[in-house]
């Protein structure tokens, strides 16, 4: 019974946060798939290299969701309603401060990551175009990171399902206006884009707040936002996980600019199988965030029971969804590349590299998994230490020695590298496990 009541407990946590997560990367898929039956690949080229560098500039600061979620499934765990309330506001601020700092940045910073990207003329001014654009929406999208994890700590999936499907339908209509019908190209996915990240925000302060009147009863001083001592354990789990995601993205950017240098024929293909991995990888997301608040909180409580039961529970969902997207894709192969493009040449290289796309869920399962128990227990010194030696010691050197296999050898080595931090991720797991994670006096 105990059995039946955990997996059922995943499934009202990891439903809406699948469901949430899979459209986050729709953002993406939208746009790909219009701008693929364009006439010219250079608009779809062009999102692609503008994407990636957005999802390094703002996704770097990821942090502010997986830190925040960590320490606010602990402290709800420990029923501690006041420490709720100085998280949200902690976070918030912190999100503010850094995504103005971007906006102010990015005359800077844009023109150097695309160059960066190693793409021609043409292509690098349509993706300044499209980052500049993007980037506007900075402080919204890093706010709307601290308050999705807030409510992932909370045990609270539904609200980020609400406004991801929310922002996903703005974008989706964007799109639709702005580059079918008006024309405009990436500038108009760019703005569909923009226009989905303000609705998101949105949302999620109007459930942000409602929450927040439910802890009225709490004490809490506004002072305390103002002093850098309350700070600390939150920038002690964040600066971890920074730096684990700067090596995270620094890889994913380094695998588009190799196959920018390939063409723009390779570089269109690569950004269609990455919009299925990215979907993928999401979707197993969907059962890593339910894997953080459940180890969160059993944390908080000081329960090896529970820990032991969320992490058995989580790890065998992961691995089921993992071989269902397998099979998805697999029966899926035909439709699912021609939704993204209706270009002959262009179709036959995704085909080409297709069975990439088929072997990297089972690979990067363990990962996934691992990375939500590790996120939940606030152990990120370990997360960005196997991220390190996964990028540094497996992707880099494995790509270096595959370079005549071209393509092939860039998603080798991508495909190694999720593996290493599945395998990375374990033994640090076992070692932790000696200890019972700090669980036992």
């Amino acid at each position: 019974m105990r059995n039946t009541l955990a997996h059922r407990k995943v499934f009202n946590l990891a439903i809406p946060m699948l469901i949430s997560s899979i459209s986050v990367p729709l953002f993406g898929l939208v746009d790909t798939a219009i701008l693929g039956h364009l006439d010219t690949p250079d608009y779809l080229a062009a999102v692609a290299v503008g994407a990636s560098v957005v999802s390094f500039l703002l996704w770097a600061f990821g942090f502010l969701r997986m830190g925040t979620t960590s320490l606010a499934a602990r402290a709800y765990g420990a029923g501690q309603h006041p420490q709720l309330k100085l998280l949200f506001g902690q976070s918030s601020l912190l999100a503010l401060g850094i995504g103005f700092l971007i906006v102010l940045f990015s005359p800077l910073l844009v023109p150097l990551a695309v160059a960066l990207m190693q793409s021609d003329q043409q292509l690098g001014e349509l993706s300044q175009e499209y980052i500049q654009i993007r980037l506007l929406a900075a402080p919204a999208v890093l706010l709307s990171y601290g308050i999705i994890g807030w409510f992932i700590g909370l045990q609270n999936t539904r609200v980020p399902l609400y406004m991801a499907v929310a922002a996903n339908a703005v974008n989706i209509v964007g799109d639709v206006v702005f580059v079918l019908y008006w024309d405009m190209g990436s500038r108009g996915a760019a703005l569909a884009s923009l226009l989905g990240d303000a609705t998101n925000l949105m949302l999620g302060l109007y459930f942000a707040f409602k929450q927040l009147k439910q802890f009225s009863d709490s004490p809490f001083s506004f002072a305390l936002l103002t002093q850098l001592a309350p700070y600390r354990e939150l920038l002690q789990v964040n600066r971890h996980l920074f730096v684990r995601t700067l090596v995270l993205l620094g890889s994913l950017s380094f695998f588009t600019a190799q196959g920018a240098a390939q063409g723009p024929l390779i570089l269109a293909a690569n950004a269609i199988l990455l919009q299925l991995v990215h979907l993928s990888s999401y979707a197993l997301d969907g059962f890593a965030h339910a894997t953080e608040a459940l180890v969160g909180k059993a944390m908080g409580e000081k329960s090896p029971e529970l820990f032991k039961e969320a992490c058995l529970s989580t790890g065998f969902w992961s691995l089921i969804i993992a071989v269902f997207i397998v099979l998805l894709f697999h029966t899926g192969q035909t439709p699912l590349i021609q939704l993204f493009s209706d270009d002959p040449m262009l179709q036959q290289q995704v085909i080409h590299y297709y069975p990439w796309v088929l072997l990297l869920p089972l690979v990067s399962a363990t990962c996934y998994f691992l990375d939500g128990v590790f996120i939940g227990t606030a152990h990120t010194f370990d997360m960005q230490i196997t991220m390190i030696l996964s990028s540094f010691a497996v992707f880099l050197p494995i790509w270096w020695l595959s370079q005549g296999l071209g393509n092939h050898g860039l998603w080798l080595s991508f495909c190694a590298f999720n593996g290493a931090r599945g395998v990375f991720l374990a033994l640090m797991f076992c070692y932790r496990q000696r200890s019972n994670w700090g669980l036992v006096n």
